[in-house]
């Protein structure tokens, strides 16, 4: 597999994951009780694709100037806090709820500004960055980006279908369990290289 690819299909796997029963997965929800499905995602992709390149560019300028055995340290206990980040569990604040069912213009502006907002110093955000110290640039945005856009567009269809019908502490700790098997591996990679 070469190294596009894998750089790919990692921060695919790493930010779909990120994404689940995160506060930018129940926006979209709960903009697809006002929207139809194409302006929400339209919008989504479009934040999503803008937020991961400056993530991309800041993980990878500091990729090239720090040793890799400390990054893939940095990255592996970065992704125990994300784990435990999202056993903790991400919600909407009332305000966030109230701006996500009073948008009444442009959908797709609406859904673009709400999500970019919401993704600054996010745990995808974050995620995106560490990836990004050690894999291609162009890999891990394109990645990350269909990553998220494919989650939110299942929070999407389960909004539009479902409501709020979730078994969210399911999600959680299936997500929470899968960061924490990437950080130990980040890890015990980090230690093979330092020693």
């Amino acid at each position: 597999m070469d190294a596009l690819t894998a750089s790919f299909l990692l921060s695919f796997g790493v930010i779909f994951v990120a994404e689940l029963g995160d506060k930018s997965q129940l926006m979209a929800m709960t903009f697809a009780t006002r929207f139809r499905a194409m302006p929400v995602l339209i919008g989504i992709t479009v934040a999503t694709a803008v937020v991961h390149a400056v993530s991309v560019g800041v993980g990878f300028g500091l990729g090239s100037a720090l040793p890799t055995g400390w990054i893939s340290l940095v990255a592996g206990i970065a992704f125990l806090g994300f784990g435990a980040w999202t056993l903790r569990g991400d919600t909407l604040t009332d305000d966030e709820r109230r701006k996500a069912q009073r948008a009444t213009r442009s959908a797709v502006i609406a859904v673009s500004v709400a999500f970019f907002l919401a993704e600054l110093g996010d745990k995808t955000m974050l995620a995106t960055i560490t990836l990004a110290t050690q894999h291609g640039w162009f890999g891990t945005w394109a990645g990350s980006t269909v990553g998220m856009v494919v989650a939110d567009a299942i929070a999407i269809v389960v909004g539009q279908q479902l409501g709020r019908r979730l078994p969210e502490k399911t999600i959680r700790y299936g997500a929470a369990a899968l960061f924490a098997i990437f950080g130990i591996w980040l890890i015990a990679e980090a230690v093979m290289k330092l020693t």
